[in-house]
């Protein structure tokens, strides 16, 4: 029984193999002479390569000043006077405060209170943490020294690198997020 069903499966795959290769071998006279009329067309020329006018640049009045001085950069009275570094100190001594593994831009003030008359604010981390803060504490990654606390805003003054590698103080804020 097995022997008479293998003869019949053996002309079946035979026969559809054969239709499979005869669709390989289809007339293709018609591309072939598509082939060779576009090959006897005459080629036709490339055109030129069209001429730019020159640029002429645009010098403006008064301006004789090089974009590139750096001695035009703000800095403080003195430092801009004198084109010198700033000359505010880090303290490299003091231990690290946690609000300053975190960049100032991503700490919110989210409220206040006073205990014993010493004001603190609630700051949250961008982990959803809640840390409380009062004067004379740090937070941001510049050394940003909380000066004041309102029921609005912290106050606090970093040390920024300035343009000519010295260090100056700036001072920034960090208002209340609803």
């Amino acid at each position: 029984m097995k022997h008479s069903s293998m003869q019949v499966v053996w002309p079946v795959l035979v026969l559809a193999g054969g239709f499979l290769l005869s669709g390989c071998a289809q007339d293709n006279r018609d591309l072939q002479q598509y082939i060779a009329e576009i090959k006897e067309r005459p080629g036709s020329g490339i055109e030129p390569i069209p001429t730019l006018e020159p640029h002429e640049p645009y010098l403006y009045p008064g301006h004789t000043r090089s974009p590139f001085d750096s001695s035009v950069i703000a800095q403080p009275e003195l430092a801009a006077a004198e084109g010198q570094p700033g000359d505010a100190e880090i303290d490299t001594d003091r231990p690290r405060e946690f609000l300053e593994s975190f960049p100032l831009d991503s700490l919110r003030m989210v409220g206040s209170l006073e205990q014993h008359g010493v004001r603190y604010a609630l700051v949250r981390t961008p982990d959803r943490g809640v840390q409380r803060v009062t004067v004379g504490n740090y937070m941001g990654q510049n050394h940003g020294e909380i000066v004041e606390i309102t029921s609005t805003e912290i106050r606090l003054v970093e040390i920024v690198p300035d343009a000519f590698g010295g260090h100056v103080e700036r001072e920034n804020s960090v208002a209340l997020t609803e």
